[in-house]
């Protein structure tokens, strides 16, 4: 018998660990090692056994679950889920815990908050074991360019060529190691991160803080332009159309496909119609195979495309389902995607 997943829930809401206790003593496969309402009665337990699973809430006395993710990611890298509120200040710092090693979000609601979490056990028990499969080590963060590689002056407003990218677990990490180190003069790029609603803006203003391209979370109708990142946003689908000589995205409303939304086979296959063989696909880090269907879609239409090799995924599972559907033309490490970004703008 294979063994027990062992996780840790850190949270100050009693509703919340009572809950957890409740939904987990169901499941044969996951064992709650201990549930707990701060960081340092946390620290204590794992002195005793360390969790192969942590559940952290944002906000909590005596130090926040910012600070204790970093602890954790400096001293044992370990794969953790955020449970957060949907707060501004909660999401902007849920972000932040993103880039620094958590590989998913668990939103909580203010009020029903039990209710909701007995509605939601299956999405939660999934996330468990999804989080389960990466491998700590895949977790340290590798450092990456401050500054862009090549600093070139933007070129016309509009572009023939657009950049389409997918990603998921880790890819929020992925996403920065490459738009730091693309200058203005990259082609218009339009990105799916899977991300619940409310969390992709706050994204998408982090990295446009650190980048010298333009990133935004992209709104129905926005123009796809030399220097710019379009990110969808979170709850919504995001697919390319073409206008004359522009590309504009369109976002909408609709059922989740791969069981999410948005959806990168989505944007995938609306690239592959729109754009055909003046674009670039790339697949990054995730679980499960969102974007394999669509990025081979790309791939018949003529679009070059580009999966994340095994070394640097944190989860291979999304370029791996790309690679093996014949969908991918090259296979690179996270530090060579830029490279290739920024040689495909720069050879129209």
């Amino acid at each position: 018998m294979a063994r027990k997943i062992r996780l840790m829930v850190v949270d100050d809401s009693a509703v919340v660990r009572r809950a957890a206790r409740d939904i987990l003593a169901k499941d044969p496969t996951i064992e709650l090692i201990a549930a707990v309402s701060d960081p340092l009665f946390a620290m204590e337990a794992m002195k005793k056994e360390w969790p192969d699973v942590i559940v952290l809430d944002i906000e909590m006395p005596r130090m926040d679950g910012l600070s204790f993710l970093r602890k954790i990611m400096n001293e044992r890298p370990t794969p953790v889920i955020i449970c957060s509120t949907l707060t501004e200040r909660g999401t902007q710092t849920a972000v932040e815990a993103m880039a620094a090693g958590a590989v998913s979000i668990i939103t909580k609601p203010r009020v029903g908050l039990n209710s909701f979490l007995e509605d939601e056990a299956g999405n939660f028990i999934g996330a468990i074991r999804a989080a389960a499969e990466i491998e700590p080590r895949r977790l340290r963060r590798a450092p990456v360019a401050t500054a862009p590689l090549l600093d070139q002056p933007a070129m016309a407003s509009t572009t023939d060529r657009v950049i389409a990218i997918g990603t998921s677990t880790g890819g929020t990490q992925a996403l920065e190691a490459i738009l730091v180190r693309l200058p203005r003069s990259v082609c218009g790029i339009v990105v799916v991160q899977h991300m619940p609603e409310k969390f992709t803006a706050m994204f998408a203003e982090r990295l446009n803080s650190l980048c010298q391209v333009q990133v935004k979370e992209a709104v129905d109708g926005d123009r796809v332009m030399t220097g710019h990142v379009l990110i969808a946003p979170g709850g919504r689908h995001m697919s390319l159309r073409r206008s004359g000589a522009r590309y504009l995205v369109q976002v909408t409303d609709g059922p989740v496909v791969n069981r999410h939304k948005p959806s990168v086979d989505v944007l995938f296959r609306s690239v592959a119609e729109a754009a055909g063989a003046n674009a670039l696909g790339v697949i990054l880090t995730g679980m499960g195979d969102d974007g394999a269907r669509g990025l081979l879609a790309m791939h018949a239409a003529g679009a070059q495309t580009i999966a994340e090799d095994a070394s640097t995924c944190v989860v291979f599972g999304m370029p791996q389902e790309a690679i093996k559907r014949g969908a991918v033309d090259r296979v690179l490490p996270l530090p060579a995607v830029a490279a290739a970004l920024m040689e495909y703008s720069h050879h129209a």
